[in-house]
């Protein structure tokens, strides 16, 4: 009866990276960019904990991230700034950079 056989944990999949992978991408944003901020986005019904980085043109990457904790030592090693999005909201350099990006699609 195969129907009724659970389906992996999400954190078993293999096409996912992992969180190692997850944060050499993110450290590697930090070192090739300038200004880069962390932001921390809290886990919802649908996501997991992600940290959000944007750098100082708004180009930003997410990446989920084990815990807030985790997140916040993690951006005190690399040495950049690590705010709470729930109570300062993302940058309008961001919006700006999607704006941008939106319209450069368009053309």
């Amino acid at each position: 009866m195969a129907w009724f056989r659970r389906r992996p944990a999400p954190s078993a999949r293999s096409d996912r990276p992992t969180a190692k992978d997850d944060f050499l991408h993110l450290e590697h944003f930090v070192q090739t960019r300038r200004g880069v901020e962390a932001f921390l986005e809290p886990k919802t019904t649908v996501t997991e904990t992600t940290v959000l980085l944007i750098a100082h043109d708004g180009e930003w990457t997410r990446r989920r991230v084990p815990s807030v904790e985790t997140a916040r030592a993690w951006g005190n090693k690399v040495g950049i700034p690590v705010y709470d999005v729930a109570l300062v909201g993302y940058p309008k350099r961001m919006r700006e950079f999607n704006e941008r990006r939106k319209r450069a699609q368009q053309t």
